[in-house]
């Protein structure tokens, strides 16, 4: 077996949202804790890492408890713009699912993490009796394409992989008002199938056609 990629001291950003792998995920930096972090990863091309909050508030507020889950997912940086100093505008990617097995909070505030990467998704077809549930997101990927025709400002980027289990699971989690818990379980899922069918069935329940 081989031995698992790690990641020591990578820099975290608790949010409360979920960043699926192949997910696009814009944000605005002010805090000074992530400003210099940012600034850093984006010289360096280096990734952080997106975790979701269990505990405490997205900008940090004195004598506030932070918690976070332990399966995150590496963003790397693939726009960067500042409007005014102290404002950053990013825009990145999800990459790779990793495992938290330790972690620390620095004096400025900063979590940093020895982390181990998970596996990417196998490349699992869509089988037949969840064939739908690609269909139904093809057509809404082509709605949005009429609505937003500016690659840039689509929810999704390419390529599509609608062929795909895990992908086409990760785009329903991302577009779907899931509570955060529920979303954070998902992801965390290894079977790209299982998620599918979950994600199928969480659609038969919200009446919407697949």
């Amino acid at each position: 077996m081989l031995p698992a990629l790690t990641l020591s001291s990578l820099p975290l950003f608790p949010l409360g949202t979920v960043l699926f792998p192949g997910g696009v995920l814009p944000l605005r930096i002010f805090e000074v804790r992530y400003l210099d972090m940012i600034g850093k990863c984006h010289r360096a091309g280096a990734p952080f890492g997106i975790v979701s909050l269990t505990q405490g508030p997205e900008v940090q507020v004195p004598g506030a408890h932070e918690a976070f889950s332990d399966v995150g997912t590496l963003a790397t940086i693939t726009e960067l713009a500042a409007p005014q100093a102290g404002l950053l505008q990013i825009r990145c990617t999800g990459a790779q699912r990793f495992r938290i097995s330790r972690s620390e909070r620095l004096k400025h505030g900063l979590w940093v993490a020895e982390v181990q990467r998970i596996d990417d998704d196998m490349a699992v077809p869509v089988p037949d009796d969840l064939q739908g549930t690609a269909d139904a997101l093809r057509q809404l990927i082509h709605a949005l394409q009429l609505r937003e025709p500016a690659p840039a400002q689509m929810p999704l980027q390419e390529p599509w992989q609608l062929d795909e289990c895990g992908w086409v699971a990760n785009r329903w989690c991302e577009l779907l008002p899931l509570p955060l818990e529920l979303k954070q379980r998902l992801m965390a899922l290894e079977n790209p199938l299982v998620r599918l069918e979950l994600v199928s069935d969480l659609l038969a329940r919200a009446g919407i056609p697949h």
